[in-house]
């Protein structure tokens, strides 16, 4: 019994060694992913992660021909909060990513939360205007006397109809009733 119960001890100490082995491979090939990932993608030309996006970046649908003037406009529907825009206009080119930023202030001595409804002028122009990012999307929820800058991510379709040379984004902010930290 002892020369059997030494052989399985044996035999169990080989295993653990093996499992070891293919453990230490294991962590070793998970760890040289990485680099022979990159090397392969910046063999193909796939994503090279050492080159900066300044060609891919390039947006090819940009309509360098074309000149849109976007102007900004803010309201509140009875909510006593300051808002507006930190730029009265913009010239943007149709298919140009655009960034623009609002400001807001609660000026009372409570929580207040808000939502922003855009509407567009020349209304025709609504299909066109596509916002990928925009405080317009939630809720807000201001404490008393926060300033909140917001931005606005948005993007014109080159389709735009070419007599429409000015679009208006306008925002009205309402308060939400019944909303966590809202006003009754």
């Amino acid at each position: 019994m002892t020369q059997q119960t030494e052989n399985r001890g044996k035999a169990n100490r080989k295993l653990m060694k093996k499992l070891l082995v293919v453990v230490a491979v294991m962590f070793g090939f998970g760890f040289a992913l990485v680099p022979f990932y990159e090397k392969i993608c910046e063999a193909t030309g796939i994503r090279n992660v050492f080159q900066p996006d300044a060609v891919a970046g390039q947006n090819t649908q940009v309509d360098t021909t074309r000149n849109i003037s976007v102007e900004f406009d803010a309201n509140t529907q009875r909510l006593p909060w300051t808002f507006k825009p930190l730029q009265a206009s913009v010239s943007v080119r149709p298919g140009e990513v655009t960034q623009v930023v609002y400001e807001v202030r609660n000026t009372l001595e409570r929580s207040v939360t808000g939502q922003a409804v855009p509407s567009y002028s020349p209304q025709q122009a609504a299909p066109y205007f596509r916002k990928m990012e925009c405080f317009c999307f939630r809720q807000q929820t201001l404490a008393p006397g926060e300033v909140r800058r917001m931005p606005v991510v948005f993007v014109i379709d080159p389709k735009l109809p070419p007599e429409l040379n000015t679009v208006t984004l306008s925002y009205t902010f309402f308060e939400v009733d019944g909303a966590p930290g809202g006003g009754g």
